[in-house]
């Protein structure tokens, strides 16, 4: 996805919505406003991506790891994030379009298709590495689309944005991908509520809720304290082998909980990958990877990547409907990889940091200090 923020070039002027609506007044926001309300989400970001990066070598000091995965996924989400940063400061529309109809393309060029996350009992178990990237890909594709046309004027160019979002819900609902579409609707669903909404802060809040209510509820799966019939029944859409690997991964998480048992270990140390005749090394969720290889530490950062996004977002000088999209699709995102392994795939981390970096792009300023927006 990071690659399509580079198909915007200069174009004749179209205007946008550039209030921000986080607050009560409808104002316009200045240059100079928006750099000081910028400044601090950019130093916490650069602060958490270089811990990230960090702390994968510190973990993988004196083992045999590979921590080269770790830094690549951080690298995708400093660069997709700094693309968004710069395409959308300077064609907000026009970018965020581009990066939908490329995350389209991506997710359609998927080479398993779209079976979504889970399998049919007792049958073969599906492939939901690549399923769950193409998934995640269409949530970016359908928060990029809703962003866009947030972003523009009502007009034809806004109708025909919303139902580039429409056709890529429907989309995944053609191609079978139950978890994809049904994440694509939400956020579809989120962006429409969110024209009606003044204060971001709330909406956010509940996105993070959301994100670390599905993450408590894998733990709590990989640890078996949930009540009996509530662990059958999810055990039954998650499959009984997406349940071992979890339970392996929370066991070498309570042997190894300060530094994990280091970066792409966790397929040499797990039961169940070894017994497995199609093994890919993961545990399919991203928060039991890290706490597995990288302990309590690589947890709290990966959760600090996302809070950081949702910060930039609150602190963002776009409108609320374009805040409010954008944090319905990384939250989207966030719930998949704490199910699957989306994450694992550079297209899904590189699109995840554009989409951010389209969120909270500062739009240039004309000389008398008002917003002005060549797309």
């Amino acid at each position: 996805m990071a690659a399509t923020a580079g198909w915007s070039s200069n174009t004749s002027a179209t205007g946008i919505d550039t209030t921000d609506t986080n607050s009560d007044t409808s104002a316009p926001v200045r240059d100079g406003e928006q750099q000081e309300r910028g400044h601090a989400a950019d130093v916490v970001g650069v602060a958490v991506l270089g811990c990230s990066a960090a702390w994968a070598l510190v973990s993988a000091a004196g083992r045999d790891a590979r921590p080269e995965g770790v830094l690549l996924a951080v690298l995708a989400v400093a660069a997709g994030y700094a693309c968004g940063r710069i395409c959308g400061g300077l064609l907000p529309v026009t970018a965020a379009a581009a990066a939908a109809l490329g995350g389209l393309g991506l997710a359609l060029a998927s080479p398993h298709g779209l079976p979504g996350l889970h399998g049919v009992p007792g049958g073969p178990l599906p492939q939901p590495g690549s399923s769950g990237a193409a998934a995640a890909l269409l949530v970016l594709a359908a928060g990029a689309a809703c962003c866009a046309a947030s972003a523009a004027r009502p007009g034809a160019i806004r109708l025909a944005l919303w139902l580039l979002a429409v056709g890529i819900v429907g989309t995944s609902l053609l191609l079978g991908s139950v978890v994809g579409s049904a994440a694509a609707v939400g956020v579809l669903l989120c962006s429409l509520a969110a024209a009606h909404v003044r204060r971001r802060l709330l909406g956010l809040a509940g996105f993070a809720l959301a994100t670390a209510l599905v993450a408590a509820g894998a733990w709590a799966m990989a640890e078996d304290t949930l009540p009996h019939g509530v662990t059958v029944s999810l055990q039954d859409r998650l499959t009984e082998h997406r349940v071992r690997l979890w339970q392996d991964a929370a066991g070498i998480a309570e042997e190894y909980p300060v530094l994990g048992a280091g970066p792409g270990r966790f397929g040499e140390l797990s039961p169940t990958v070894q017994q497995s005749p199609d093994p890919d090394g993961t545990p399919r969720s991203a928060p039991l990877q890290l706490a597995a290889e990288q302990g309590v530490v690589g947890v709290v950062l990966l959760g600090g990547l996302y809070v950081w996004m949702l910060y930039g977002l609150g602190r963002s000088s776009r409108s609320t409907a374009v805040a409010l999209s954008a944090g319905a699709a990384l939250t989207a995102v966030g719930v998949l990889a704490s199910v699957g392994d989306c994450l694992s795939h550079t297209a899904v981390t590189a699109g995840a940091g554009l989409l951010a970096g389209l969120a909270t792009a500062r739009t240039a300023s004309g000389p008398d200090g008002s917003a002005r927006h060549p797309d």
